[in-house]
């Protein structure tokens, strides 16, 4: 898209890129440049603006410093957008998206019975070996991906289709199927994308990724899902109000 209108005082003390930047700002804060909007490339800008090149790449530079703007493989130059905060809660990422007006999409990468390996069987208190449900999605919004998520549960918890999970929650099909969840050991921790996370999240191999595993109980006492998910920490973050004792 075209940016917009930069006007520059070339006799004013203040240098010309911080004056691009600063009116590139102020058009980002009042929403003339919306979240994910796209900059045209520096040549063409410096070109509209009668600037030097090397002028426009520091305006650029200054707003990307600031977080303002992002610099993204094979897409150009970014207005950020606002990241997802969530509350740490037993509560879904669907439903956090959803009650926020962030309008989550979700694209089912594999749903059926697999063997349990080890650490999925010891989360869910079953043999390894046994057959349980996995189900893997990549969940977006804003038309940007989000998180790439694996779960398993135990067979015959729940009848369920990918067509069902692109338009549901997985905690709400648990709900209503009569699953009350009533508590969950849950994990945050951070590490490096691999080449099919970056690839799916479309960011780099090596990226830093949110990560969160969680297993959540029902009021019987029973594991009834175990969670092993990341999120491009570039738009996710987590928050969680402390009180002290």
């Amino acid at each position: 898209m075209h940016g917009p209108t930069v006007r520059v005082d070339r006799g004013s003390p203040v240098p010309l890129y911080f004056q691009v930047a600063r009116q590139l700002e102020e058009a980002i804060r009042t929403g003339e440049l919306p979240p994910g909007a796209r900059l045209e490339n520096e040549l063409e800008l410096a070109s509209r603006y009668r600037l030097s090149r090397p002028t426009v790449r520091q305006a650029i530079q200054h707003l990307v410093d600031q977080g303002l703007l992002v610099r993204r493989r094979g897409v150009g130059t970014q207005v950020v957008r606002s990241p997802v905060r969530r509350p740490i809660e037993l509560s879904s990422l669907y439903d956090d998206l959803a009650a926020a007006g962030a309008e989550p999409r979700t694209r089912v990468l594999e749903l059926g019975p697999v063997p349990a390996d080890e650490e999925a069987a010891g989360r869910l208190g079953v043999a390894p070996g046994t057959e349980v449900l996995r189900m893997r999605r990549l969940r977006s919004t804003g038309g940007e991906p989000l998180a790439l998520m694996t779960n398993v549960l135990p067979v015959g918890l729940i009848d369920i289709t990918s067509a069902h999970l692109e338009e549901h929650g997985l905690y709400e099909t648990l709900r209503d199927a009569g699953v009350n969840l009533r508590i969950a050991h849950q994990t945050i921790g951070a590490r490096a994308a691999t080449a099919a996370e970056a690839r799916l999240l479309d960011e780099r191999r090596g990226t830093p990724l949110l990560t969160m595993t969680r297993t959540a109980y029902d009021d019987k006492g029973a594991a009834a899902e175990y969670g092993c998910h990341v999120y491009r920490a570039d738009r996710y973050t987590f928050s969680h109000t402390l009180v002290g004792k």
